[in-house]
């Protein structure tokens, strides 16, 4: 008989021993053998994450010492650091559905253990080569059309009006691996830096399944969207003539690994509900640091880069880093602020190693909040997804009797005011920015679009708001006073909710100094 125990948090000035660095989670020890003594090496549980890190490295040791945190609640474990919060009892994986959840909960405990044990598995179901193909349908018989029309969209990846949404169904649920896998042979970079191609697929696969499906925003397509628009930017004129193909390759992972392992909530949640990760971290740039440190592991697990010089991988992994934290939303004033501080002085020099990484930290914090430039059936999805995101975020806080952070509400919110407001104050002073670097046709083309969208969704609230006025009951005495000032004022907001949109149409044209 075997038991589960959670993996010890050991000090981080303590040595850890070697058989216990090869362990991402939990570690399975016979009932005789000690909790805190020395498992015998051939009874660990070799999963497919398996990594072994240098001592010296300890945030990345404790990260994978903690355990995935999409099943630490499964098998049974509790935090080693004890809260009477009851929200860290929940799973991640399961916080949006109740239904995987009864669905889980109906398997054995038994079960649970052997199916968590069974790396090697699981190591051959994350190898394959179509991870979104179910086991028992041999790849032969997929429809040769469906890889087809996604060479053919391959072949126009910088178009900004790319549908990811369909090249993601036409691979069958592996847009990301084939997308970054395109590009990184398109460039030529595969050759040039010597990559394995096993090994290279592999940590594409892994990346890929290390994004939480569950979530509506935050998931492997957003990645590949992000990829995508990276690409987009790499090719503009200022960059293409400067980058190198070192910058192009940390661009590239950086895109693709931008939110690995994102949990769905957000920051300010990770840390009112006391959190292993905001404590890790300190509650500074949570999410982002977890993203990135979660990348390194993965190239380490991998040994993508394992054949470089080690101050070289060293190298590589600080600035993949430096690109993911810019993407901390809380930081964007501090980046802007920078960007126009160089665009006012004129003073950006692409030759300069440093100025180079900075404009592909700028390039992006773009891509990563690229949605509102997007045509419109494209735009807004991403808005509709996203938006459901923070709803279901709000509707665990409620659960659990925890103040609502903004914009999660869904009783208190739409769609379009969070997409008005984040347009407004967010993604048009960084794209304008963006434009006076860049004044190219793709700048005007996702400004112009930006203006569209948000006059579309100024109209749509206007539209919802004279639908709400006529569906008021006829009985009602629409003839007092009362009701005749509720009357005026709704529709004195509407017409300043349209009058917003129509103002938005005039950004393209002239605002460029916001």
């Amino acid at each position: 008989m075997e038991v589960c125990y959670q993996l010890p948090v050991l000090p981080l000035d303590r040595p850890v021993p070697k058989h216990v660095l090869s362990r991402r989670g939990a570690i399975s020890f016979s009932s005789s053998s000690s909790l805190f003594g020395a498992p015998d090496p051939r009874q660990l549980s070799q999963r497919r994450g398996a990594i072994s890190y240098d001592s010296s490295d300890q945030t990345a040791l404790y990260i994978r010492m903690l355990g995935d945190v999409r099943v630490r609640s499964q098998v049974g474990f509790e935090p080693e650091r004890r809260s009477s919060h009851p929200y860290l009892c929940i799973d991640f994986r399961t916080l949006h559905s109740e239904r995987k959840a009864y669905e889980w909960a109906a398997v054995s405990a038994p079960e649970r253990r052997v199916h968590r044990l069974l790396s090697f598995q699981r190591y051959l179901h994350s190898s394959r080569l179509l991870r979104g193909v179910p086991q028992q349908i041999p790849v032969h018989i997929l429809d040769e059309d469906y890889t087809g029309q996604a060479r053919c969209m391959l072949e126009k990846v910088g178009n900004w009006n790319f549908d990811i949404f369909l090249f993601d169904r036409l691979t069958n649920g592996n847009g990301l691996i084939t997308l970054t896998f395109h590009l990184l042979n398109q460039y030529g970079l595969v050759e040039l830096f010597q990559l394995d191609m096993v090994r290279l697929w592999r940590f594409l696969v892994m990346v890929q399944e290390d994004y939480h499906s569950e979530n509506p925003y935050h998931n492997a397509v957003h990645a590949a969207d992000v990829t995508q628009a990276m690409y987009c930017y790499l090719q503009e004129p200022m960059l293409a003539k400067s980058l190198t193909s070192y910058d192009i390759l940390l661009g590239l992972i950086a895109a693709a690994t931008h939110d690995l392992g994102h949990p769905g909530v957000n920051q300010p949640f990770l840390i009112k509900t006391d959190h292993y990760l905001a404590t890790l971290y300190r509650n500074t740039s949570v999410l982002e640091n977890h993203h990135w440190k979660s990348a390194v592991g993965l190239l380490r697990e991998t040994g993508l880069f394992s054949h470089l010089p080690p101050e070289d991988r060293s190298v590589l992994e600080r600035e993949l880093g430096s690109l993911i934290l810019a993407t901390d939303i809380s930081r964007q004033n501090d980046y802007l602020s920078r960007f126009r501080m160089h665009l006012d002085q004129d003073n950006l020099c692409l030759s300069n190693a440093s100025h180079r990484h900075f404009i592909l930290q700028m390039a992006l914090k773009c891509a990563d909040i690229c949605n509102p430039c997007r045509p419109w059936e494209l735009s807004k999805q991403w808005s509709e997804k996203v938006t459901e995101e923070f709803f279901q975020q709000g509707d665990i806080e409620k659960k659990h009797k925890l103040e609502v952070s903004p914009l999660c509400d869904r009783d208190a919110n739409s769609v379009g005011n969070i997409q008005i407001g984040f347009m407004t104050y967010v993604a048009e002073p960084l794209f304008a920015e963006w434009a006076r670097f860049s004044d190219t046709r793709l700048s005007q083309t996702m400004l112009g679009h930006m203006g569209l969208n948000k006059a579309s969704w100024g109209g749509l609230q206007q539209e919802q708001t004279s639908v709400s006025e006529e569906a008021e009951p006829s009985t009602a005495s629409a003839g007092t006073e009362d009701a005749a000032a509720a009357a005026a004022a709704r529709k004195q907001g509407s017409t300043a909710t349209a009058a917003g949109g129509t103002r938005s149409k005039e950004i393209p044209q002239g605002n460029r100094e916001s």
